[in-house]
């Protein structure tokens, strides 16, 4: 049986602002010719078919053209619900689309009731086990503590003690949506670790052929058994180096290890994470090759340039996100406060406090003129008793200066034991 994994279409879900409809629209195109090329038997998809619980009114619009599509081609499907969809909504009509050979599993209370196919190696069970709040489930499948590996061990235990009725050389397919260790995360993918300890061992899937998983959004092999298939697109920048890709899986006769390939999905737009002082990223040659992907740029310039996005969407017209990481020199961290400035003049910490702001680059001649005239001015007013007893303390005086535009603005305070 040649058996088609996805997972993680998030439909709905935008890029950094810029929709992706069109592309998740190609996909499933792709998922489509793909199942009729390949003569795929069967297809999982292991949760988060929506990016939210109340999803737009395209998505369940794109989703519905997926589903005729599919039950059009003859191709049972088998779906479960994953953390970012609600199991309830995903669930409404279930029964129903069911005899089109579209399996909805949504309701934790039936992963022991599988999805039986058959080719002529005899049957193939699909278990789809629902993403598994530990909170809302752990009662109504009598998991022994709390937390996801718990309550999806509690879950297995009734899908191998149905597979123990069924006849000899039955195969089994667990669908899964859940983070399983030793999988690599990235940014897009929700937090879990509410309700409980966030990841399960991988040998909570022992006894079945396959366990098609759902959530994290690399496509990975976690054992040779046991892999995600990944989203087909990207939805963050740390997804910048992944292949998006869904699994074909070959399940031969009874006691055969499954082979495995892996199906290219499109690719809307690449991405890159460029990294830099604003004149170099401009200039590069190495950069051309990313002038036309979605851009993150990261800027390590010592002081925030003049409107640094305009600049930079000249060459990159599709930049979509701007990070500041300016390069500072390092400094001692068992240093305290006071061993820092230990020996050191007002001017001089005048001095340091500008270049720290600034990343290092320390004021110019005629900044360090503006400095003097301020520091003096306080020492002038603090000996003739101006701010005596003002909020800075008794004895004190502040002064602000501005040095260049586009610099900081500090604010030098000198205690009037100092100045004298």
């Amino acid at each position: 049986m040649r058996i088609l994994h996805t997972s993680d279409w998030h439909l709905g879900r935008s890029f950094h602002r810029v929709s992706l409809l069109a592309a998740q629209r190609e996909f499933i195109d792709h998922l489509i010719t793909t199942v009729r090329d390949r003569r795929i038997d069967a297809v999982v998809v292991a949760g988060d078919i929506y990016d939210r619980a109340v999803p737009p009114l395209a998505a369940v619009e794109l989703f519905d053209d997926a589903l005729h599509r599919l039950a059009d081609l003859g191709v049972p499907t088998v779906m479960i619900s994953g953390n970012h969809d609600s199991a309830r909504r995903l669930g409404v009509g279930a029964g129903l689309i069911d005899r089109a050979g579209i399996h909805l599993r949504t309701d934790p209370a039936g992963c022991a009731t599988p999805v039986v196919l058959a080719d002529d190696h005899g049957e193939v069970a699909f278990y789809g086990l629902p993403y598994l709040e530990p909170g809302l489930v752990r009662e109504e499948l009598g998991a022994p503590a709390a937390g996801h590996a718990a309550v999806l061990g509690a879950a297995m235990e009734r899908v191998r003690a149905d597979l123990a009725t069924r006849p000899s050389g039955t195969r089994s397919v667990v669908l899964a949506h859940a983070f399983v260790t030793g999988g690599a995360v990235s940014d897009s993918e929700r937090d879990i670790t509410v309700g409980g300890v966030a990841s399960a061992p991988a040998e909570v899937f022992d006894g079945v052929d396959y366990a098609a998983l759902g959530h994290l959004h690399g496509c990975q092999t976690i054992t040779e058994r046991v892999r995600y298939s990944g989203s087909p697109l990207a939805y963050s920048f740390s997804e910048a180096a992944h292949r998006k890709s869904m699994w074909v899986v070959e399940l031969g006769a009874a006691g055969e290890a499954p082979s495995y390939q892996r199906v290219e999905c499109p690719v809307p737009r690449p991405l890159a994470r460029i990294r830099g002082r604003i004149e170099e990223l401009l200039a590069d040659p190495d950069l051309d090759r990313h002038e036309e992907a979605w851009v993150e740029a990261t800027l390590t310039d010592a002081v925030r340039p003049h409107e640094p996005m305009a600049r930079l969407v000249r060459r990159f017209p599709h930049v979509l996100t701007l990070v500041f990481d300016p390069g500072r020199p390092p400094e001692d961290p068992l240093a305290s406060y006071a061993q820092r400035l230990r020996g050191r003049s007002d001017r001089q910490i005048a001095e340091d406090f500008v270049a720290h702001v600034r990343g290092g680059r320390g004021p110019d001649a005629a900044e360090r003129v503006l400095l003097e005239d301020a520091l003096e001015t306080v020492r002038s007013e603090a000996h003739e008793g101006v701010v005596p007893g003002g909020e800075n303390g008794p004895g004190a005086a502040t002064a602000t200066v501005r040095t260049t535009p586009g610099a900081a603005t500090a604010t030098v305070r000198i205690a009037g034991e100092a100045a004298r």
